[in-house]
């Protein structure tokens, strides 16, 4: 049945949805022919072996580690991505856009790149010891690097960063000519380019040393699975398990994306990989193609929310705020699984509005034999997070562990099957061995765009510490007015604007060293302590949901393929489903127990788990107008106040006159209203019926 369904969508759009995820995540590079077809291969499986390497027994300096890993990015981008992505007319243009073989200039400005990047590594000693004096040469190399990194950047992720990125450059410069309001002192060039590319305050600052360290192998980690056929395992055992119920497919899309989610750290591979699945099952029960791809698009983006990975940024987000790794997963534990329940809600309320069923049980996959078959899949799943939980190790020792495990499990597999089949052991060894390595190929692919994103990020971190923080404070306060609400807006804004061009990562990155701060300093001028790990998730959630927002949002141009829909129409209905997301920043802003902050007691834990999915659940009947059957105008003000009430029990305790009352039982005032909303519709719809 999924076989049959998946064939609905033709070859060339399903080639198109993976052109898409493959011009933003591996190259649009594809070379068939000659040796040279082997060069990014080897590359990039060099690339996952070295990170593998300086995690178990090669012990090497930061700043080294730090220049290889970018050694690495920008030559696997220079070589995978050509100037120009589509063929040009003139043929001297045409020349760069060639995507069946390298040219000269490619491998010569890859040469070049990488050379430039391992500067810092080449000359270390001597750097160090002239920090702040640097030579004409080192003024000379850094600034062709940084040049030729935003010219990597642009490759691999689009004009947006390059685009940020050269505006606060010529702000560090031409400072001192700007309106009073945002006259900066300005720098000289020997500082610029000490500070970005001859310390570590810029290109080879925290973000890079983390992706260097810890991002890789989870996203090497990742491959595997995907290499090993974890994907597809999720997507059956979802439909399995909820294809037969209303709306099922969307339901079992939801559940397929979060699992694949908590891995791939990508929403557009997310959509990729499950969408081919999940979206022909979707319109073939009754969903609108438009509807179908905005799911698919909406629990992929979503899927960086999940732990253990969160889009890459959950490590960035630790060292930022100085915390253990397992710290971040906690505070973002119940905003993460209480926004991907209430999608899953979603889907159920837009099936209810259609009048859709699920797919018939006969269609699907048992659920017991589909469970069994592959949970040898959660074994890795499962010790990667006894690993970070129960023992407390670092996320790096962690993952590559998990990896260790996750490779004898792809030799354990292939050998079953073999005498399961009564083949040969020899061919089940040589499949394992070539698994492995494509997944060392497919690592190294993965990563070069998170790498270039970071390095290039860290341009904007390291002109911000050279003293622009403060003028951005200001500026967002007088903007703002003092009006901390409206500071909030203003950065919920920007983040969403910025992420509609960069990936999840690097659009954290540049929110978190521009507006967690802004946040942090004016809500202490108003009077509100904000939690420094509230601030980071806050420009962190909204980063994500840009990956859905029009006009830009990749994601949903790559569902869209899929589905043969609009793109922009998919995208603004994948937002409207995701708005539920948007709303969670704003309230565990001013209620930090959501973030589980303060929060001791197991029972209360729950307690407030219960409340905010009851409270999440109200606000999607709200936005989709539909409880048990369609709102009426005062019950959707009904469910509105029910949701705030349950998310901002003291604000709302304070309105009815109950502010020194017990933050539960306002919560219960809340739980009473959407059950009497949900209880008055029963009785509406069954008179209706009647």
């Amino acid at each position: 049945m999924l076989k049959e369904l998946e064939s609905q969508s033709s070859d060339a759009d399903l080639e198109k949805a993976q052109r898409i995820a493959d011009e933003a995540e591996g190259g649009t590079r594809n070379i068939e022919s000659g040796i040279s077809r082997w060069v990014i291969p080897v590359i990039a499986a060099s690339w996952s072996i070295f990170q593998l390497a300086i995690s178990s027994f090669i012990l090497m300096e930061s700043t080294l580690v730090r220049a290889i890993h970018l050694a690495f990015a920008i030559s696997l981008v220079f070589l995978s991505h050509p100037v120009f992505k589509k063929p040009k007319k003139s043929r001297f243009l045409n020349y760069f856009a060639k995507t069946d073989r390298f040219t000269a200039v490619d491998i010569s400005v890859a040469l070049v790149a990488t050379l430039l990047a391992l500067y810092i590594a080449i000359d270390y000693v001597g750097i160090s010891g002239r920090q702040g004096i640097p030579l004409n040469r080192d003024i000379f190399f850094g600034f062709v690097l940084v040049l030729m990194l935003l010219e990597a950047a642009r490759r691999s992720l689009g004009p947006a960063l390059p685009i940020v990125a050269t505006v606060f450059i010529l702000y560090s410069f031409f400072g001192p000519y700007m309106p009073s309001v945002l006259a900066f002192k300005g720098v000289s060039i020997q500082r610029f380019i000490g500070q970005i590319t001859l310390s570590t305050e810029g290109i080879y600052g925290v973000p890079l040393d983390v992706s260097a360290t810890i991002v890789f192998l989870f996203v090497l980690f990742g491959a595997l699975l995907d290499k090993a056929g974890a994907g597809k395992y999720f997507v059956d055992l979802a439909f399995s398990l909820l294809g037969q119920y209303k709306g099922g497919p969307a339901k079992a899309a939801v559940l397929a994306s979060g699992l694949t989610g908590m891995v791939s750290g990508s929403s557009i591979a997310n959509t990729v990989t499950t969408g081919t699945f999940t979206i022909p099952l979707m319109k073939s029960v009754g969903y609108p193609a438009h509807k179908a791809a905005a799911v698919e698009v909406a629990c992929s983006t979503n899927g960086q929310l999940m732990p253990p990975i969160m889009g890459a940024a959950a490590f960035i987000i630790a060292e930022y705020c100085n915390i253990e790794y397992i710290e971040v997963i906690r505070a973002a534990f119940i905003p993460a699984v209480v926004s991907y329940i209430a999608l899953m809600y979603i889907t159920h309320l837009e099936a209810s509005k259609l009048g859709l069923k699920g797919v018939p049980k006969a269609d699907l996959p048992p659920f017991w034999s589909t469970f069994i078959a592959g949970v040898h899949f959660l074994i890795p799943l499962i010790f990667l997070i006894v690993e970070l939980v129960a023992f407390r190790h670092s996320p790096a020792l962690a993952a590559f562990r998990a990896i260790l495990a996750l490779t004898a499990l792809i030799y354990i597999q292939n050998i079953y099957r073999a005498r399961k089949k009564k083949a040969s052991i020899k061919n089940a060894l040589k499949h394992a061995s070539w698994q492995i390595l494509t997944s060392l190929v497919a690592g190294g692919k993965n990563m070069m765009g998170i790498g270039v994103a970071v390095a290039s990020a860290g341009i904007i971190v390291g002109v911000v510490t050279l003293g622009l923080g403060g003028i951005i404070t200001e500026v967002i306060e007088v903007l703002s007015g003092g009006n901390f609400l409206l500071i909030l807006i203003i950065t919920a804004i920007a983040s969403l604007i910025l992420g509609m061009g960069l990936p999840t990562t690097a659009n954290y990155i540049v929110m978190a060293s521009l507006t967690a701060p802004v946040i942090l300093t004016l809500g202490a001028k108003n009077g509100i302590v904000i939690p420094l790990i509230a601030a980071h998730l806050f420009v962190f959630f909204f980063g994500i949901l840009a990956d859905d927002t029009p006009p830009v949002g990749l994601a949903a141009f790559a569902a869209a393929a899929i589905a043969k829909s609009d793109p922009i129409k998919t995208g603004i209905q994948g937002f409207t489903y995701d708005i539920r997301t948007a709303i969670l920043p704003f309230m565990f802003i001013f209620n930090t127990e959501l973030l589980l902050i303060g929060v001791d007691s197991v029972f209360y834990g729950i307690w407030i788990f219960a409340s905010a999915l009851i409270a999440m659940f109200a606000f999607a009947a709200l936005t989709q107008n539909y409880f048990f059957t369609k709102n009426k105008w005062f019950e959707a003000i009904l469910l509105g106040l029910a949701a705030l009430t349950l998310l901002r029990p003291t604000l709302v305790g304070g309105w009815i006159g109950m502010a020194t009352a017990p933050k539960s039982l306002i919560m219960v005032f809340g739980i009473t209203i959407v059950s009497l909303v949900y209880g008055y519709q029963r009785l509406r719809k069954r008179k209706i019926t009647a």
